[in-house]
């Protein structure tokens, strides 16, 4: 191997930002390390080649600044591939693991080739760090900053989407898979998908084999910076950059806006007794919080540590990456896996004010990137309602829960099934937030799909190999009869009637919904509510469920298309069933079966809602109407009649879920009109839905 020493001359040309940055003649390499007292930079001509060509020496002296190593090595151009190599202080108790020996990963890498590497020496091999030049033809593109109140999430996998054969897609499983089904997303009418995670993770283990359990879902992060390798068509080095800036800009020539699913809790670096890949090597006390000294790390993640997010280097490291996903690769906003670790201080203390939920909601260039929490973590934190500030949205699990447990009949759900229905205002009026901060959802990748929600009583998680005793326990799901698949036709009919109602709810409810990709055609996991290693047809997408369940996917699209048409569902206001000063009317109204007043305490599961149109925004949309739902959730039919200040509206059918096909849904909301008596009955667990005329 060839030892060179760069001229010293060139060191410090642009010291920020972090990572391989291309110049004329050149590459600078600029990495953080506080306690390394050697930094080496290993290049590598081949993809496959187990040792690098050359090795390059940074000068203490000459090419350190503070706590910055910087390199400029003249004659190199994008596309090489390198490692850094750190020496400095071991010590285990104290929270030091440098090992001169590691092959260390650019925590700013733009992307990585290959995969770990099968040793003989001890030595881990893990993929290669590529140099990316920045630049690619956008034709134009720019974010679509979509106000989030009009947004319709749908959350998918870039592999799962289009890896079965049944997708007919030339490049399954990848980015440019997705771009083949642009126009079936066009279809369903959704705004916005929400893709899992998407940034460099393990494929393989450490020593290149197939780990037991495969890492399907990506929430295992190697590389921030990095688009995934392993969902490009293209196997040469830094083709995934490319062809997923081709991705967005074609899902945003179709309107179409891509959230990322962001992992910035933990790393698949994992604890004390885990490989150096990357952050250990580097400084291990800087990007984790440790404990016990610094001989532990703390495990708020579940996954064996947990990133340093609120120190100062850190949350550096994090706003360049979030930028970098914004300007670089034009993405419209964030959810943010387990996002209350990032409100924990150094020692993991939950505290006021986080910094860096702060400074994410402050940054003028992510002032136009939608930011949504997960606001929860492993370790208790439950910060629904109360998470950050007026930018953020969060996703609403106490939505999830309370709908789910109305359609199951639990008693007593009445309330809060209104509440959620009406933005969640208990959880955000409060703070000053908007109901468009409550993001509404009955299923997530996390848990059942629609249809073994409907289909399964208990989890069903024997094919992940841990006895079934991972994934939440807690579903408040039922299967009407029959635990799993079905012939008898009273219980199918049922569960495509839930599936139904729950997401009328959905698409109806104030705040912005959410659900995930087959949910339209019922796509199962066979009751496995925890297929995060499930790299197979259990998780892919079954396109032929599309025209099985043609349907349902038009009950779906017409739901969709009402929702985007319809301000009156999709308020920036919260409802306050008050009289408006002007024309004395309500925004809602509220009523039983009997069209009288409600009592929230008695346990009936039905409802009159009338939602009037927006009389309480300065400027109403003269495409607004007013709606007006009736539902029931109990397991009887049951006779509703329309409440008086109803009755002077000319009403036309949107919605029956109960009717069969095509009169379950109007998608021109010019179905019968009520009964001239105001008397309906509704079957068991079904909902109406009247649109003024």
């Amino acid at each position: 191997m060839l030892m060179r020493h760069p001229h010293p001359a060139l060191q410090f040309t642009h010291i920020l930002p972090y990572g391989a940055l291309v110049h004329d003649g050149g590459v600078q390499f600029v990495v953080f390390s506080r306690s390394a007292t050697a930094m080496r930079l290993l290049i590598y001509d081949k993809v496959t080649d187990r040792e690098p060509s050359e090795i390059y020496n940074f000068d203490p002296h000459d090419h350190r600044l503070g706590d910055i190593w910087s390199l400029f090595i003249e004659g190199l151009e994008p596309g090489a591939l390198y490692h850094f190599q750190a020496d400095g202080p071991y010590d285990p108790e104290h929270g030091q693991l440098f090992n001169p020996k590691a092959r260390l990963i650019d925590p700013y890498a733009k992307a990585l080739a290959g995969d770990f590497m099968p040793s003989d020496d001890g030595v881990i091999r893990p993929p290669k760090c590529v140099v990316m030049e920045e630049y690619f033809d956008w034709e134009g593109d720019r974010h679509i900053r979509r106000d989030l109140s009009e947004a319709i999430i749908y959350e998918t996998h870039v592999k799962g989407f289009t890896q079965s054969k049944t997708s007919g897609v030339e490049h399954p499983g990848t980015y440019l898979g997705i771009i083949e089904k642009i126009p079936y997303l066009q279809s369903l009418g959704v705004t916005t998908v929400e893709l899992m995670p998407v940034h460099e993770f393990p494929i393989n283990d450490i020593w290149g084999r197939k780990p037991e359990r495969t890492n399907y879902w990506g929430y295992d992060p190697l590389a921030f910076f990095a688009p995934h390798r392993g969902y490009a068509a293209s196997r040469e080095p830094g083709a995934q950059v490319y062809e997923f800036k081709t991705m967005v800009k074609e899902l945003h020539k179709a309107g179409i806006e891509v959230i990322l699913d962001v992992v910035f809790n933990h790393t698949c670096e994992g604890n004390e007794l885990g490989p150096t890949l990357s952050f250990k090597g580097l400084e291990n006390r800087v990007y984790y919080m440790l404990g016990n000294g610094g001989s532990r790390y703390m495990n708020f993640s579940g996954c064996g540590n947990t990133i340093n997010g609120n120190h100062p280097v850190t949350r550096e490291m994090i706003f360049h990456c979030l930028r970098h996903w914004v300007h670089n690769y034009h993405v419209d906003g964030f959810r943010f896996d387990l996002a209350s670790i990032l409100s924990r201080d150094r020692n993991g203390h939950l505290v006021p004010n986080p910094p860096l939920i702060e400074a994410i909601a402050e940054d003028p260039l992510l002032a136009d990137a939608k930011i949504i929490a997960e606001a929860w973590d492993a370790a208790g934190a439950y910060q629904v309602g109360s998470f950050g500030d007026l930018r953020w949205a969060e996703w609403n699990g106490r939505y999830r829960d309370d709908i789910r447990r109305f359609w199951r009949g639990d008693g007593g759900m009445v309330g809060a099934f209104a509440t959620r229905f009406g933005g969640s205002s208990d959880l955000y009026e409060h703070a000053g937030r908007a109901p468009f901060c409550s993001i509404n959802f009955i299923t997530s990748h996390d848990g059942f799909t629609m249809n073994d929600m409907v289909s399964y009583r208990e989890k069903h998680n024997e094919a992940n190999g841990e006895g079934n005793r991972d994934g939440d326990n807690n579903n408040f799901s039922d299967n009407y009869g029959v635990e799993g698949p079905t012939k008898r036709p009273i219980v199918e009919k049922l569960r495509v009637r839930q599936i139904k109602n729950m997401l009328t709810t959905l698409m109806t409810s104030q705040g912005v919904p959410m659900f995930v990709m087959g949910d339209e055609c019922r796509r199962t996991q066979k009751g496995n509510n925890n297929a995060y290693c499930q790299d197979n047809a259990l998780s892919w997408f079954d396109w032929t469920l599309v025209e099985q369940n043609r349907d349902l996917v038009r009950f779906t699209q017409a739901l969709v298309k009402f929702r985007r048409e319809q301000p009156t569902v999709r308020r920036k206001e919260f409802l306050r069933g008050e009289p408006h000063p002007e024309t004395g009317l309500p925004d809602v109204n509220w009523y039983n079966a009997l069209g009288t007043a409600v009592d929230w305490h008695n346990g009936d599961n039905t409802l009159i809602v009338l939602l009037r149109k927006q009389q309480m925004l300065a400027v109403a949309d003269e495409d607004a109407k007013d709606v007006l739902l009736l539902i029931n959730a109990t397991g009887s039919p049951r006779e509703f009649i329309l409440p008086a200040i109803a009755k002077g509206t000319k009403w036309r059918q949107f919605i029956d879920t109960a009717a069969d096909s095509p009169k379950d849904i109007y998608p021109k909301c010019d179905g019968p009109a009520p009964p001239k008596s105001g008397k309906l009955t509704l079957d068991y667990r079904s909902t109406m839905v009247f649109v003024e005329g």
